[in-house]
């Protein structure tokens, strides 16, 4: 019988095991610059390969007449040691000649030109690419500050590319490439291969769909926080995932891109000990109140030998369908703590975690993500943190400080005790919008770190767990691999407005300078996410709070309204003036809201119908200016998510799971408005209806002179509109209407004067 036979190769593979020495001597001197240990890591396919693959992306990008005067090469001859380089020189009459050190550092190359000395610019909202007709003349060789330029958090995959299909890869690989990541997590298909290794160890289908998530709540199954919420999983999804992943690992190797694969973190179905009862294992710690049946999968014992036999066997499984290229990412311990402090007990654990990866691929590489350190830091002490990163050989783990621009970890930990490490900027949590970045802290602090006494810095990161948002603050940290010392951010802001819209007028370039200097110049430390009453559940008790003078924001917001007709006409201005127009009225109703808190405190009924109705008529507004833009619909979020199902139960199941993450996230609220979205459709039917429902309750209590029952308010609220809109299927608009540059007009003309 098959289960027989499984359990008497698990028994030998135990005894093997048992026998083996995992025990890894830990190597000290880091002085070759990670060679050793690194050295593997690169490009898999040829130079030819990587050539063609860069010339169909200037293709792809610029179109064929434009890309025909550039002319990509990859010579990895080029290369210094451990760093990427590109060469630029003009050749004939109006040719450019690109010469990288591989395909991402090529397009890496064209990038380069296009922004420096064509003032062009692409992002994720779009492009601007206009060319002069004499293309500028250029001779230069650039090398990078780092090994490595690494992209994407696990969460990304909920809350921004959940729904994409390949164009929207494709697209998003090519931005990856012309901004010189080469190193990138690529986490598709991974519940297929589980769902495979799974069945082979006789669990049932029906014990497997208990613990996968659904699609926009997978990366936190992965991790082990939650388990079951918003599935099943389809084979048509794993079919689906599979053939995506194959297409996504093939793009970005003929890129010469590094993919990082999963690896096994250790969490498993809760139906796990039916088939190994004396597996040693214990429940994951609850996470964020979920209730019993949708948190707390089951964690196997890293040192117990099962594990070994569980990760090597997914692992080759997975290898077996897409090959690899030597880099993991496994996160044991993400929002959950190990069940011991023991600094032998940790040690031992990332001995068996790593041992697991190695013996399916000797070569590996463990990357690892460092939230767990900022996170858990009450938990994390030195004595700690050194026991568990330096548990495998220096240079076999990569951590990335995940969020070096407010909380690094670096300096504490004295550069992880010789393990190689990348400054990553988070930025963002929850794929939430409002402005908001560090441009002071990114430009000084990267530099620091490469230059500290005993730096293993090998690279620059970014690990937002949301994108479509800020693109400003992403571009200058994407400049830090290449800048050899701080720019000057006036005339970098400045120089980013004519980029990105082709001509800027006066307004517009001292504007972004101003946005520089204040709204993406945080430096605090303090709590910033979601701190917008529009999109908080209501309440009295939020505390809305600035790091910039309000003033500056008004001035900055009528130098948008007020530019030159040549700078409205460009497509990316129309979407920023939609975006600064939202969080002026982001702001602006955090005023109405000053008013409704101080009316209730002088039991005012008047002035809190006023206030009411004022607030009212901004979500009204809000709607009506979101609706102009085609970056800020609900609709192309929903649609995307039912375009790829492939049947009416599976379409219904994934509009649920996409309304439900950027509302609920979780069945109670459980971590409600967390990955909120100020999108047209969200604000009509969401937002805005739960205060217009709870501003009717707070003039109830004031009118019948009773206390208000925030409880029962609450209550009505999730009864009436929070649970309802996760289980609907209203359509909306996937095209905008309006424009975008008389909305805003009229919003600002309407609401400027409640600034003063």
């Amino acid at each position: 019988m098959p289960h027989r036979r499984f359990a008497a190769v698990v028994v030998a593979l135990l005894l093997c095991l048992l026998a083996h020495q995992l025990l890894v001597d830990v190597v000290a001197d880091h002085s070759d610059g990670f060679e050793g240990t690194l050295g593997h890591l690169g490009p898999r396919t040829s130079a030819q390969v990587q050539t063609i693959a860069a010339r169909d992306l200037a293709v792809r990008v610029l179109g064929e007449k434009n890309a025909d005067l550039f002319q990509l090469l990859v010579d990895q001859g080029i290369k210094p040691a451990g760093k990427d380089a590109f060469r630029l020189k003009k050749i004939g009459d109006n040719k450019v000649l690109v010469t990288g050190s591989s395909g991402v550092a090529a397009a890496w190359g064209l990038h380069y030109y296009l922004t420096r000395y064509c003032d062009c610019h692409v992002s994720w909202e779009g492009a601007q690419l206009r060319l002069p007709k004499s293309l500028p003349d250029v001779d230069e060789m650039v090398a990078s500050n780092d090994r490595f330029r690494y992209y994407q958090n696990v969460c990304t995959a909920g809350y921004s590319s959940t729904w994409w299909q390949w164009p929207q890869w494709e697209k998003n690989i090519d931005w990856m490439a012309l901004n010189g990541i080469n190193l990138a997590l690529a986490f598709h298909a991974q519940e297929a291969v589980w769902q495979r290794v799974y069945l082979k160890m006789n669990l049932s289908r029906a014990e497997i769909d208990q613990h996968f998530g659904g699609p926009a709540f997978l990366p936190w199954a992965r991790m082990g926080n939650i388990r079951g919420w918003g599935g099943p999983l389809t084979s048509s999804w794993h079919e689906f995932t599979v053939k995506l992943q194959h297409s996504i690992l093939k793009r970005m190797r003929e890129l010469g891109m590094i993919p990082v694969l999963p690896a096994f973190a250790g969490h498993v179905p809760r139906d796990f000990i039916r088939v190994f009862p004396n597996a040693s294992v214990k429940l994951v710690q609850p996470w964020n109140n979920f209730e019993d049946a949708y948190c707390c999968p089951y964690a196997l014992e890293p040192t117990d030998p099962l594990f070994q036999v569980v990760g090597e066997e997914f692992l080759k499984t997975y290898i077996g369908e897409f090959g690899t290229d030597n880099m993991y990412n496994c996160d044991s311990f993400n929002e959950n703590n190990p069940h011991s402090g023991d600094s032998d007990y940790l040690r031992n654990t990332g001995k068996a975690i790593f041992s697991a990866m190695s013996r399916a691929d000797p070569d590996a590489i463990w990357l690892m993500q460092g939230w767990l350190f900022v996170h858990s830091d009450h938990f994390w002490s030195n004595e700690r943190v050194k026991a568990f990163v330096t548990s495998v050989p220096i240079g076999k783990m990569i951590v990335l400080d995940l969020q070096s621009e407010q909380f690094p970890r670096y300096k504490k930990f004295e550069s992880y005790y010789g393990q190689p490490f990348i400054w990553c900027m988070l930025h963002n949590f929850g794929g939430t919008l409002g402005m908001f970045g560090s441009s002071g802290i990114i430009n000084e602090r990267v530099f620091e770190a490469r230059l500290m006494n005993g730096s293993t810095m090998i690279g620059t990161g970014l690990t937002p767990e949301g994108i479509n948002q800020n693109y400003v603050i992403y571009e200058l940290m994407n400049e830090m691999a290449l800048a050899k010392r701080p720019v000057k951010l006036d005339d970098w802001f400045a120089n980013y407005a004519i980029r990105r819209y082709g001509v800027a007028d006066d307004s517009t370039r001292i504007a972004w300078q101003e946005l520089g200097s204040t709204v993406y110049n945080y430096n605090d430390t303090r709590n910033i996410r979601g701190h917008y009453v529009i999109t908080r559940r209501p309440s009295l008790k939020i505390e809305p709070w600035y790091w910039y003078d309000l003033k500056d924001f008004l001035r900055i917001w009528r130098n948008f309204v007020t530019v030159s007709n040549e700078t409205a006409s460009s497509e990316l201005f129309k979407h920023d003036i939609v975006d600064l127009s939202r969080q002026a009225l982001q702001i602006t109703a955090d005023f109405i809201y000053e008013d409704i808190r101080q009316a209730y405190k002088l039991q005012n009924v008047t002035l809190l119908q006023s206030a009411s109705k004022q607030l009212l008529s901004l979500y009204e507004d809000l709607e009506e200016i979101l609706a102009s833009s085609p970056d800020f619909l609900l609709g192309r979020w929903l649609e995307s998510a039912k375009s790829v199902a492939s049947s009416d139960v599976e379409r219904a199941n994934f509009e649920f799971n996409a309304r439900n993450q950027i509302t609920l996230w979780g069945p109670k609220g459980e971590i409600v408005d967390y990955a909120n979205k100020q999108w047209s459709g969200v604000v009509k039917d969401y937002f805005g209806p739960r205060w217009a429902r709870y501003l009717v309750e707070l003039c109830r209590s004031l009118m019948n002179h009773e206390a208000l029952d925030s409880t029962r308010v609450r209550q009505i609220i999730f009864n009436e509109i929070e649970l309802p809109f996760s289980y609907a299927n209203k359509s909306y608009p996937t095209e905008p209407t309006g424009d975008s540059i008389k909305i805003a007009m009229r919003i600002y003309n309407k609401w400027s004067s409640l600034w003063k």
